[in-house]
């Protein structure tokens, strides 16, 4: 598929498979926003206090236990208490504060020990990654070098402050948070860890999208075992966990619609492992955005495709009276269930969308990476390896190896893969040589890009993203061009084992 203007299957991400904090009050937007079908659970919102483009809150992060219709009772890491954690609605310009604490025990005493930052480790500490933002990537922002250690042995918690600037010309679009600490990414994600940032503005105000029902739908992937998940202290810790998928907390949530009612929903896929082929029988989707970059028009679609990671906006419009799924993961995983009934409603979609203009100019450097995986080449409990080879590729510790071995290409602290300087255009090409079941999604912080063929064809429309999946044995081209902000960010894979367990680069934009 190579036009994004052709009807059926959208190849867009192409794969393979409460309470506001005291003394704060959402918006009247977004509370009016909040109200979606009684039976269909929505996330507590937390918007900017009125007057003082602020949104100053607290998240907390502990274990919480709770009963699950469906699934039972389960324990997880969780923010607020709540799978997903509350939605964060900020607008451009705005300022957004938040104390963390970390009300999770002590790291056990392997971590103290722990050698290797490519294995999984340190299972209780995080921080705060503002997924798709385009915000400063240093200090007590969208800083993943930060360490928020747990409470100590005495049980008392510890505070965090992240202070992140939304610039006055950020795309309106939806984003996610979760945490971002190297080694225990994969374990929280899948504890359910992660909420959904909203940055409202031009897009809203279309008439036929202001006139939509704002629905938000994130999907939490957990792997439970006895009513836990497991840390990951070995690569086999998730092997035979068939993955409990939850939509806004709930599995399997009801949500109704009109006959001809449009309803705007903004699809996160939060989880850590499984991408989403997103379907639902009997109705056309209506894709207005790729991770938070509205289109400039509606596109219509059987499917869509949804990396670990990603983000689409959709209008549905409600069909004949009757009930649907909505299938996600595997024609035989549902994830909600739309009830179409009622007295029918007239609505229309949009002709036009405030998107963002899809070209670049010519490209003035090009790059290469390499995602590779390689199976049972390790002895202990994480046999295999996870690698970006190619432009950047960090070498071993010891120079004098003096040759290419499974030392190169792994996540190093202290050395700096890819600088890219601000202004310019680049073209680069991210190869998944991996064998057919190793998914790659790539995921770049703190810019968005702009991909223009996958396995060398051209796509007559290209897409803005931040997260795109690699085909295995396949490729993807994209133009960059980073602006506004210097300093110290990364990409990696967001299959989030691989980050890991090494798939990651350390990225310097400079001026």
């Amino acid at each position: 598929m190579t036009s994004l203007a052709r009807r059926g299957v959208l190849k867009c991400l192409p794969v393979a498979a409460g309470a506001v904090m005291t003394g704060l009050a959402a918006s009247p937007r977004a509370v009016a926003r909040q109200e979606t079908a009684a039976s269909f659970p929505q996330p507590e919102i937390r918007g900017t206090a009125p007057d003082t483009g602020r949104l100053e809150t607290r998240l907390t992060v502990g274990f919480t236990e709770r009963m699950i219709p469906g699934v039972g009772t389960v324990t997880t890491r969780t923010y607020e208490g709540t799978i997903p954690g509350p939605t964060l609605r900020v607008r451009p310009g705005d300022s957004l504060e938040i104390t963390h604490v970390n009300a999770l025990p002590p790291n056990d005493a392997a971590a103290a020990a722990h050698q290797d930052m490519n294995l999984p480790h340190h299972f209780n500490t995080f921080n705060l990654h503002t997924h798709g933002m385009h915000v400063d990537p240093t200090g007590e922002s969208d800083n993943i070098y930060r360490v928020f250690e747990p409470s100590d042995t005495a049980g008392k918690t510890t505070t965090h402050r992240s202070a992140v600037d939304v610039p006055p010309d950020h795309p309106a679009g939806t984003f996610w948070y979760h945490p971002h600490h190297h080694g225990s990414t994969a374990t929280q994600l899948l504890n359910g860890m992660g909420g959904v940032l909203v940055v409202e503005g031009d897009v809203d105000e279309v008439p036929e999208i202001a006139a939509a029902k704002d629905v938000v739908v994130c999907i939490n992937e957990l792997k439970l075992a006895d009513g836990r998940v497991p840390d990951l202290t070995s690569h086999g810790a998730y092997e035979g966990i068939v993955s409990t998928f939850l939509v806004n907390g709930a599995k399997n949530p009801v949500l109704t619609i009109a006959p001809g009612e449009v309803q705007r929903w903004r699809v996160v896929n939060a989880g850590a492992i499984t991408a989403h082929f997103l379907s639902l029988r009997g109705h056309e989707l209506y894709q207005i955005a790729c991770d938070g970059i509205t289109f400039m028009e509606p596109v219509a679609s059987t499917g869509v495709t949804l990396p670990m990671g990603g983000r689409v906006d959709l209008l549905v419009r409600g069909g004949e009276p009757g009930t649907y799924k909505l299938s996600g993961g595997g024609p035989s995983q549902t994830l909600l269930t739309l009830v179409v009934t009622g007295e029918p409603r007239e609505m229309s979609l949009p002709a036009r969308l405030p998107g963002r203009p899809t070209s670049l100019p010519e490209p003035t450097r090009s790059r290469t990476l390499i995602f590779r995986s390689y199976e049972n080449v390790f002895s202990g409990a994480f046999p295999n390896a996870y690698r970006i080879l190619g432009d950047g590729e960090t070498p071993p510790a010891d120079p004098a190896a003096g040759r290419r071995d499974l030392a190169w290409g792994r996540m190093a602290v202290d050395f700096v893969n890819q600088r890219v300087r601000l202004g310019e255009v680049e073209e680069w090409t991210v190869v998944n040589d991996s064998h057919a079941h190793s998914h790659h999604p790539f995921h770049l912080h703190t810019n968005h890009f702009l991909v223009t063929a996958v396995d060398n064809r051209r796509l007559a429309t290209p897409v803005w993203h931040d997260t795109v999946g690699i085909p295995p044995n396949g490729s993807v081209t994209f133009r960059l061009r980073a602006e506004d902000f210097t300093g110290r960010s990364m990409l990696h894979c967001h299959q989030l084992q691989h980050g890991d367990e090494g798939m990651m680069q350390i990225v310097d934009y400079v001026s």
